[in-house]
């Protein structure tokens, strides 16, 4: 066989070679699908008004990724996402009045409200719609760094799990 025609390691009987390449093409689909799932997740857990869901589900569907890996690399992304969202709270003042500042006056104030009431429990449901807004307050009435990466990121995990399951209930 001409010296052309042969790839890689076992110079002519391309079997080996090709195999070794076509892993190496799926892995690296595999890590540009959870980077961009990271980013996604990340963004989506600022004050940037995005969706997360949509790339999941997605990538769920083509099942080009291992759920196991989907989940958690969605809800790191997540939860460090929302981490930006309570440093931002240690510098509110600097930041309330921007327009693109994720919440007005009044409804910090009842998330303040909501969380002199209900604690830092509140941030378990950080996941739901308006919970970024709890994640600043986090960050305004300075709870400790580690227990608000315990909790939001429990309530990130949970999310990611429960719309998994839910994509395979339907996507069967």
């Amino acid at each position: 066989m001409p010296l052309f025609l042969c790839t890689g390691i076992s110079l002519c009987t391309g079997r080996i070679a090709w195999g070794a390449k076509l892993r190496h093409w799926q892995g690296m689909v595999v890590i540009s699908a959870l980077f961009g799932m990271f980013v996604t997740a990340f963004v989506a857990a600022t004050i940037v008004p995005f969706q997360s869901e949509i790339v999941f589900v997605a990538l769920q569907v083509a099942r080009s990724v291992p759920i196991e890996a989907l989940v958690i690399v969605a809800s790191i992304g997540n939860t460090l996402g929302a981490l930006v969202n309570y440093y931002i709270g240690h510098g509110i003042a600097q930041f309330e009045s921007k327009r693109w500042f994720p919440a007005t006056p009044a409804q910090m104030k009842k998330a303040e409200a909501w969380f002199e009431r209900w604690g830092v429990w509140v941030l378990l449901v950080s996941w739901l719609p308006g919970g970024d807004v709890m994640t600043v307050v986090a960050g305004v009435m300075r709870t400790p760094v580690w227990l608000f990466l315990v909790l939001v990121g429990i309530a990130k995990t949970t999310r990611y799990v429960g719309l998994a399951l839910i994509t395979a209930g339907v996507i069967g």
